[in-house]
């Protein structure tokens, strides 16, 4: 007889996140970070009342989240490395852009049938500067541990110029001008986005060889002469379509021998795995009038056709789900 406990775990799942991502919105592993605290101290300190605060206590200590020891909650250590903020590895703020997206999810069935995103991405990408703010320190906060591993994936040695198309908050060009003295690089992205960008990349010492650009990669020409154009975390906002063409516009920027990498969430052939890469895929087409998911044999199908030779496909180191295609010119 089959086991219907993955059934019911699914009909649920939703109760571990909104646990999760409202304590982390009221700010429970902040305030346990300062002291260990009582039921009652926790609900003064977070302006709650003292009996939801128990459930919610109780529920995060159930998660791994916090621990209890007679009647005293303190942070678990997973909590204390990546929800206490000022902690390198600060994951608070990438938490809060999915604590935005809760809402959104809610409305699957409805972009299903009207074949467009119910969250319009103007929200997060400049309308609502909280959700923008949110949203951009939430991929700073991915992106840190993403970059540190890109970083080692390829090699940009004796590279000067690195064009970073979407480059959000510049993270990944602050990495690499880090690792690589010699390297500059500029990072193309939105205006409310490089605004905040701009912080970012001064908080990471990286502002004397790393500028911005704002415009819209759709629109805006890319500036030459490059010798490495990074496209990280943008393909799943674009349909096939729009996929070649930032390919073959990011080529025409390249000198010869010039280096395109390729970085996203992608499924394997085919698309119906990894499970992450798909509900991804989910999660982009909930947000982006184009947003999806491609399997990373079709990207490199695609930079094949447009002229790059040496193409290579790389894993990120587990878990994370990321890969990276990256081919040259000529």
């Amino acid at each position: 007889m089959l086991d219907p406990t993955p059934i019911m775990q699914l009909t649920t799942a939703y109760w571990n996140a909104m646990t999760f991502l409202t304590a982390n919105r009221i700010g429970v592993f902040e305030a346990l970070a300062k002291t260990p605290m009582s039921v009652s101290e926790a609900a003064d300190a977070l302006n709650t009342h003292p009996r939801p605060t128990r459930l919610l206590l109780n529920s995060c200590v159930a998660l791994g989240l916090l621990e209890e020891s007679e009647g005293v909650y303190t942070n678990s250590a997973l909590a204390s490395v990546f929800l206490v903020p000022g902690s390198p590895a600060f994951m608070g703020n990438a938490v809060r852009y999915s604590d935005d997206l809760y809402a959104t999810w809610g409305k699957l069935e409805q972009a299903l049938r009207e074949n467009r995103p119910p969250l319009a991405q103007e929200t997060y990408l400049g309308d609502d500067p909280a959700k923008t703010r949110h949203f951009v320190y939430g991929m700073h906060n991915r992106a840190l541990g993403i970059g540190n591993a890109l970083v080692n994936l390829v090699d940009l040695s004796g590279r000067k110029q690195l064009l970073d198309i979407g480059g959000g908050p510049g993270t990944y060009s602050a990495l690499f001008v880090r690792r690589y003295p010699e390297l500059r690089a500029k990072v193309l992205d939105l205006p409310h986005v490089v605004e905040l960008a701009d912080e970012i990349i001064g908080s990471l010492g990286a502002k004397d060889r790393v500028s911005t650009l704002a415009g819209d990669y759709h629109t805006t020409k890319f500036p030459t002469g490059n010798d490495v154009v990074l496209i990280s975390g943008v393909l799943h906002r674009e349909s096939e379509k729009g996929c070649r063409e930032l390919i073959g516009r990011a080529k025409d920027t390249l000198e010869p021998g010039g280096l395109l990498i390729l970085s996203d969430v992608f499924t394997d052939h085919g698309g119906t795995g990894p499970l992450f890469a798909t509900l991804f895929g989910l999660n982009m087409m909930l947000t982006a009038p184009e947003g999806g998911v491609h399997a990373d044999t079709d990207v490199a199908a695609w930079m094949a056709e447009a002229g790059f030779t040496h193409i290579e496909t790389l894993p990120f180191p587990s878990p994370m789900p990321h890969r990276v295609v990256t081919g040259m010119v000529g």
